[in-house]
């Protein structure tokens, strides 16, 4: 992977401190969006990632919502198809649900029932691993759904959250910029 691509698509990612309240420091995927070369380095960088450690993968899972900015990118690249979990009331047809815990309640992913075949290689995409609530259901969600999760890729991870304890052995995560 390029060093090079890498700290310049991490020098275009804003850094909003105190957003969304008092002590958070927010890093915006959006800003890098902007830079038309950041976006072409973001996908090339992502499309390797994926091909390198997970050749086998048949599907590619996004996350709502930023996770839908990539996972049809990749798909398209490597020649797969892909799906959205989305939250709860947001997709039509039969679902699969899983709840999982926020830092303040609870929140709801669904999956359409068709949208993985049962023992297909799933790998998941999401903009940010912060705690790894979200990962963490995306993982069992694909899972209840009849998905094999060979692996998840992340642009952004926030060490200091410890998203990735929460996430355990139980799914390899790769992410492209670690804060």
């Amino acid at each position: 992977m390029s060093n090079e691509k890498l700290e310049y698509i991490k020098s275009k990612i804003g850094t909003f401190p105190d957003f969304p309240k008092k002590g958070i420091i927010f890093r915006d995927i959006f800003s890098a969006l902007r830079d038309p070369i950041a976006c072409s380095y973001l996908k090339e960088l992502l499309v390797e990632q994926i091909k390198h450690k997970y050749p086998d993968a048949e599907i590619i899972i996004g996350l709502e919502s930023r996770g839908f900015l990539f996972n049809l990118l990749i798909a398209t690249e490597l020649g797969i198809g892909c799906a959205p979990i989305r939250k709860k009331g947001k997709l039509p047809g039969e679902l699969i649900s899983v709840e999982y815990e926020l830092e303040y309640g609870r929140d709801t992913f669904e999956i359409q029932a068709n949208a993985i075949k049962n023992g297909q290689k799933v790998v998941i995409v999401d903009d940010l691993l912060a705690t790894g609530g979200s990962l963490k259901a995306a993982i069992e969600l694909v899972r209840k759904a009849g998905g094999t999760v060979i692996g998840s890729c992340v642009v952004l991870e926030l060490e200091d959250l410890h998203g990735r304890d929460k996430i355990g052995c139980d799914c390899v995560v790769q992410s492209l910029i670690k804060y």
